[in-house]
């Protein structure tokens, strides 16, 4: 898997707790809609793995969100490895991860190189009512909402009627 399909796979992990009428929904909640996930992934759609991939999204949520430190994923990383492999072209480092483990790892892994890369731009959207995070892959790193048709466009309405209703005051 390629990074940027990395980068939009831990995305796609993180959103899938979005809020729906008011109403935090776990998109992956169902097990039949998870296993589908993961395999499309390049998982096994098992529910071990599921379990882990849960456990890891929750966890990157609250770091992202700087309500927990990094140092919380530090148990999804236990007996993990990275182990070199030799070849004409040079080296590269391939992740030896209990199966049941490896898209969690997977999406821990994903979010450090992130913050090596990419710093500060995987962040929460600026609406307080939404719980969806997004990678600002702008030039100017100046994206706040998962959406701009969405919670971009509420906001905005929601400034403008302020403004027009302090005005009117």
């Amino acid at each position: 898997m390629a990074d940027r399909e990395r980068q939009d796979a831990l995305l796609e992990l993180l959103n899938s707790t979005p809020v729906v009428r008011d109403e935090v929904q776990d998109q992956l909640a169902d097990p039949e809609a998870a296993s589908t996930w993961q395999q499309a992934h390049g998982g096994t759609g098992g529910p071990g793995e599921r379990r882990y991939l849960l456990r890891a999204r929750d966890v990157l949520q609250d770091v992202v969100r700087g309500s927990l430190p990094a140092t919380s994923l530090a148990p999804l990383l236990e007996d993990v490895f990275s182990r070199p492999h030799l070849s004409p072209t040079g080296v590269s480092w391939e992740l030896d991860a209990p199966a049941e483990r490896r898209m969690a790892v997977e999406a821990v892994m994903t979010w450090s190189a992130l913050q090596d890369t990419m710093p500060g731009r995987l962040r929460p959207c600026s609406n307080p009512e939404c719980r969806r995070f997004l990678l600002d892959r702008s030039k100017t790193n100046k994206a706040r909402w998962c959406s701009m048709a969405l919670c971009g466009n509420r906001m905005k309405a929601r400034r403008h009627y302020q403004r027009t209703r302090d005005a009117a005051e």
